[in-house]
């Protein structure tokens, strides 16, 4: 169950035999190669709504765990799966599918640490309660922080978010007490001019402002004016913010096209492992069948003979094993190089001749 849609993974030797007469448009039925393509491009990050996003690998792996307990994960959908958890840690570890944030709230996160390093012993100051504030505010507050004040006009409303966050709601008029000590602010008001400039700044901080702090602006109009950079003070809008998803958004998909091709070289192996377990388990039963008729063949060949001298009967057992083997092993060795290059008619003329009676 992922990204508003259910997925059913199954393995059958016949599958014509099943009832899946539900074809519409909301319902995508995909068989063999393509269906193991699929669960790889998946488990990838590529079938997510955001390219690349981690969790999907972890929601398969609970999947397979779940499949497994209840003990509906036989060999074929074992091996598949297991490949297609591998195809996605290999995809993440070999590109930049899963790096950049390309959401708003985890632009803003990347934003601040890339300008105040390890947000854990940060204070942040939160002014409104408007949607795309609350977003950026939560993906903040996940980070740990030392403390998140929320101020607001209406102050139940600072409550609630204060809550959401688990941090501590205050009064709009104290709003200059928590400046002095805050190291990233977030603003959202309903204002229709700005609240903050340079000159309150000055006022708040005595004209000493900090080294290091972060405004981000997400209202509109702007809550806080231009001139703050005047005086050091970093500041950010939503345009900032989203040039910053944007970006990211777009070195994602461009990762998709390296993807695709780990996708396509592992699909190709383990392609390869099944044809040759199949191959084995064929070349087996012909082993078995060849060693049987040189037995039989072989003691025809001693009583003709008349062979009874144990030395004469050692010769012929060992010239028979040596025919067997060298036809055997140029069959097998011709065999496996089709399965090796995926040739399925090869395979499935062999499969037929080998089981024919």
């Amino acid at each position: 169950n992922t990204c508003n849609r259910y997925e059913y993974f199954l393995y059958t030797d016949d599958y014509n035999k099943l009832d899946l007469d539900c074809e519409n448009k909301y319902v995508i039925i995909q068989y063999n190669d393509e269906a193991v393509l699929h669960l790889f491009r998946m488990t990838s990050g590529l079938e997510s709504m955001i390219i690349g996003e981690d969790q999907i690998l972890g929601q398969v792996k609970d999947a397979k765990r779940k499949s497994e307990r209840e003990g509906h994960c036989g060999k074929k959908l074992d091996a598949v799966f297991t490949k297609a958890i591998h195809v996605g840690q290999v995809v993440r570890n070999k590109t930049k599918i899963n790096q950049g944030s390309i959401s708003i709230g985890s632009a803003a996160v990347d934003l601040a640490e890339e300008h105040l390093g390890d947000l854990q012993d940060k204070h942040v100051l939160v002014i409104g309660a408007g949607k795309m504030g609350t977003l950026v505010a939560k993906a903040l507050a996940e980070k740990n922080l030392k403390a998140i004040f929320v101020a607001n006009r209406t102050y139940y409303k600072a409550i609630k978010l204060a809550e959401e966050l688990e941090g501590e709601a205050i009064l709009f008029d104290n709003l200059e007490e928590k400046l002095l000590n805050a190291d990233l602010v977030i603003s959202s008001t309903g204002a229709p001019h700005a609240i903050i400039n340079k000159e309150r700044l000055l006022r708040v901080f005595d004209e000493n402002i900090p080294n290091k702090m972060i405004f981000i602006d997400i209202a509109n109009p702007r809550d806080i004016a231009e001139d703050v950079k005047e005086i050091g003070i970093d500041l950010f809008n939503i345009d900032d913010l989203r040039g910053i998803a944007e970006k990211n958004k777009k070195l994602r998909e461009r990762e998709v096209i390296e993807a695709e091709k780990i996708i396509e070289s592992e699909f190709d192996l383990l392609k390869e492992s099944f044809n040759l377990i199949e191959i084995n388990s064929l070349l087996g039963s012909l082993r078995e069948s060849m060693e049987e008729i040189r037995q039989r063949e072989s003691q025809k060949g001693i009583v003709k003979l008349n062979a009874v001298d144990a030395k004469d009967i050692k010769v012929i057992d060992k010239m028979t094993q040596s025919i067997v083997n060298k036809i055997f092993y140029d069959i097998s060795e011709g065999i496996k190089k089709s399965a090796k290059e995926n040739e399925e008619d090869v395979i499935k003329m062999c499969e037929t001749i080998l089981k024919r009676d």
